[in-house]
């Protein structure tokens, strides 16, 4: 069985820009290509888990969020970087969804596409709905980054957060799950 990262993209990977719909705004965060290198060389898989209510709102299409993940793994490509797989959830939030987040849809679809151990596996994000996706997979600990809307979740959530760990950023998350061991 296989190990895992699942990451929220905006404001986890790369710079929350307000429904972000074009390649060339894609930023990603200082130190976020080490860190997923670091975890992708322990033998974790990399997944990416993303909510993209713009596409159900209508303000762009699915072709203009492949552009962007295309573009993405491109840039991570060049630091030997790869995804295993992209989970996009286009739905508006009052649209029934297999996996926007908080469900654990498409960490259960990486369960049995991937044989991936979920108790040995780990979600990564900047809002309450990314930690909750994972505690409702059981992994092994769902991980708020400070970047994005993590302050500000963490600010307005506090113990609510909890069993969630909460890091400055993906290094930090990357140093966290490496320093558990296996």
């Amino acid at each position: 069985m296989n190990r895992a990262i699942f990451l929220d993209r905006d404001g986890t990977l790369i710079v929350d820009k307000h429904y972000l719909h074009k390649p060339e705004e894609v930023e990603i965060f200082p130190g976020a290509a080490d860190a997923l290198r670091r975890l992708q060389d322990a033998g974790f898989l990399l997944f990416l888990v993303t909510n993209q209510s713009g596409v159900g709102r209508g303000y762009f299409t699915m072709d203009d969020v492949t552009r962007v993940h295309a573009h993405l793994e491109a840039e991570l490509a060049s630091e030997d970087v790869t995804f295993t797989d992209i989970y996009v959830a286009p739905e508006a939030p009052d649209q029934p969804s297999h996996g926007r987040k908080p469900s654990p849809g498409f960490l259960f679809d990486a369960r049995d596409g991937f044989e991936v151990d979920l108790s040995r596996s780990f979600m990564i994000g900047d809002k309450r709905i990314d930690l909750e996706a994972g505690w409702n997979a059981g992994v092994a600990a769902s991980l708020l980054v400070r970047t994005g809307y993590g302050a500000e979740t963490e600010r307005k959530e506090g113990a609510k957060l909890s069993p969630g760990v909460v890091v400055n950023d993906l290094a930090g998350a990357a140093d966290w799950i490496l320093a558990r061991g296996d």
